[in-house]
């Protein structure tokens, strides 16, 4: 028997972030075959319009709890709350995004209760009454299987798209615990929130992804993508090397030190392919790659390769998106 399992949720306001629908799913998998129950934690600002999503997915309990206190500060309040949840609950194991916030709330639970982090994951099996971590090493061209033995509580940092975020429909138990957080939790205290323009949705959730490299050749023609993507209803991408050469935003990066994204639609413009970048992506249902080089490491994975000149190719596909939407004269 696995034992309870519980999962770290992120979300907008009621709505629960993709990759805790999938973490929260797979945990549902996992305790259907092996026993034990799904524990949500859901915290700050609209954690209890979350509660019906969350059970549609397999949570069984959703202990939320809407406080300021986990907007108004960093991650330190969470940390408290959730180490109290685990004494509470006694789970085998908890689930949580491999996100900033979640990497920041792993690694301080880890030293506070001395417990075995795996970090990376991308599938987990039950093992004679644990969970054992499968994750990616040497930037994704290997896997290896991580047993915490000796901790009785696995903490687990889920990456986005590793599980397929499937419905195990729960009428879920609603829980609050009492909390009070410490004065040493709200040493540091947000000051604002901005959101980046033209960037509403996380780029790990979009369905369709126009990304751009080194072939842009600068900053401007990331406008073409803005464009492209816009017509498609997607948001736009870029590899590393556009990131350090300041063309772009960290967020937009894809590969191993950026985001993993697993959309319907990947187009790789100006993309050579190197396996860091690829590691990020090349689980996308249709990829579409433009370049120069005809022998590019990309069009080994794409599902249509254009060899040409992207300046050319982009503003042409727009145009002709436009004219079959109707938005052409």
């Amino acid at each position: 028997m696995a034992g309870d399992i519980l999962v770290y949720v992120e979300h907008d306001g009621p709505q629960p972030r993709h990759l805790a629908l999938e973490t929260v799913s797979k945990a549902a998998e996992v305790t259907e075959a092996h026993g034990g129950q799904v524990i949500a934690a859901v915290l700050g600002g609209g954690a209890d319009g979350t509660i019906e999503r969350l059970g549609r997915f397999g949570a069984d309990t959703v202990y939320q709890d809407a406080g300021p206190v986990f907007d108004d500060y960093l991650t330190e309040p969470a940390v408290e709350y959730v180490a109290a949840l685990i004494a509470e609950t006694n789970p085998t194991a908890i689930l949580l995004p491999y996100t900033q916030d979640g990497k920041d709330i792993g690694s301080r639970l880890s030293a506070r209760l001395s417990a075995g982090a795996v970090a990376n994951v991308v599938n987990v099996l039950e093992n004679n009454g644990r969970l054992d971590a499968i994750e990616t090493v040497f930037g994704g061209n290997y896997s290896d299987t991580v047993e915490v033995e000796r901790s009785p509580l696995a903490i687990l940092l889920v990456r986005a798209n590793a599980f397929t975020a499937e419905e195990h429909p729960r009428q879920p138990a609603v829980k609050q615990m009492a909390f009070e957080p410490s004065e040493a939790a709200k040493r540091a205290q947000v000051g604002r929130r901005v959101q980046e323009e033209g960037t509403p949705t996380p780029i790990e959730e979009a369905q369709i992804i126009v990304s751009g490299g080194r072939g842009l050749g600068g900053p401007e023609p990331f406008g073409l993508l803005e464009e492209l993507a816009g017509e498609l209803g997607g948001v736009v991408g870029a590899s590393r090397a556009a990131v350090d050469a300041g063309w772009i935003s960290y967020p937009h990066q894809v590969g191993q030190t950026g985001r993993t994204v697993k959309p319907q639609l990947y187009m790789a413009i100006g993309i050579s392919g190197a396996v860091q970048h690829r590691v990020g992506m090349q689980t996308a249902d249709t990829i579409i790659a433009v370049n120069r080089d005809k022998d590019a490491p990309i069009f080994q994975l794409a599902d249509l390769a254009v060899v040409g000149d992207l300046f050319q190719i982009v503003p042409a596909l727009t145009e002709e998106i436009k004219r079959r939407k109707g938005g052409a004269t």
